[in-house]
């Protein structure tokens, strides 16, 4: 089915879709909306520079590639909050990321961002869907982001469909880094994802967790900021599959491969805990 796209003329208010997210229970279908959302976006200097900051990005004069989803955050927000999205947002789990850098991201912009939500399938522990994320200039697509996320709370009839594994390749440590307990808060300031999991105990003991755990995009973007030389300029694909949450305050620990047009990585806690895994491959 053709996506019908309605254009907004700036990326809609945060604090509205919070509230509508909190009252929200329940799902109300299985079909996901046919509509996606698109508007024009610039960068912000300053928030660039923040953004690198708290993610260790040097700047280099392109955005981090994990920087279009913090411009489309708004978009996904409204899109995953209106009511022909059959699931409630608070509870929905972020498995996996996959990101495309199709050409060099340079400049402040105006970019065209849009947003879409698409490939319901079952799951062993309930349904996944993607959201698909796409950055685009005035010569054509740039990124392309496709963030698999799952609702425990519905049942699709069908099997899971397998994921495939790579053969795995030797992995030395390349960084470490200290996740201080108030880097939920931080980064929700820059990124605008002000989940009550990320941002203090309190708020993620609500939910079931021991203690405020940190982002997953932030690990990804750590990562990448780490992984420096190995990721080309442009023309690759990166991918992650998130795992045991990173508890705050914490230690995590980057493996990877070495330097090659494809390879792996893993961020890992104390004591070899998984927190995600990922790899990178030229296109």
């Amino acid at each position: 089915m053709a996506t019908a796209w309605l254009d907004l003329p700036a990326p809609p208010a945060l604090p509205g879709l919070f509230a509508r997210a909190a009252l929200r229970r329940g799902v109300t279908g299985q079909t996901l909306p046919s509509h996606g959302l698109r508007c024009s976006v610039s960068v912000d200097p300053g928030h660039l520079t923040r953004y690198r900051q708290i993610c260790g990005f040097s700047d280099d004069g392109r955005l981090p590639p994990t920087y279009p989803h913090i411009l489309a955050f708004a978009l996904q927000m409204q899109l995953l909050t209106d009511k022909t999205f059959p699931f409630p947002l608070l509870g929905l789990v972020h498995l996996e990321n996959r990101i495309r850098v199709l050409r060099q991201l340079g400049g402040l912009g105006p970019f065209s961002v849009s947003v879409q939500v698409e490939n319901l399938q079952p799951h062993e522990k309930g349904a996944v869907f993607s959201l698909i994320t796409r950055l685009e200039d005035q010569l054509g697509l740039l990124w392309e982001g496709d963030s698999r996320i799952l609702c425990r709370a519905l049942r699709l009839n069908g099997q899971p469909i397998q994921r495939a594994e790579d053969e795995p390749l030797a992995l030395g440590e390349i960084a470490q880094w200290q996740a201080p307990a108030n880097i939920g808060r931080r980064y929700a300031r820059v990124a605008g994802d002000y989940n009550p999991i990320h941002l203090s105990a309190f708020s993620a003991k609500l939910f079931g967790f021991p203690r405020a755990i940190a982002h997953g995009l932030w690990n990804k973007a750590r990562a990448l900021a780490a992984l420096g030389e190995r990721l080309p300029a442009a023309g690759y694909v990166v991918e992650v599959r998130f795992q045991k949450p990173l508890l705050l305050p914490g230690e995590a620990t980057l493996l990877a491969s070495d330097v090659a047009p494809s390879g792996q990585f893993k961020l890992q806690g104390q004591d070899g805990i998984p927190h995600m895994s990922g790899s990178w491959r030229v296109i």
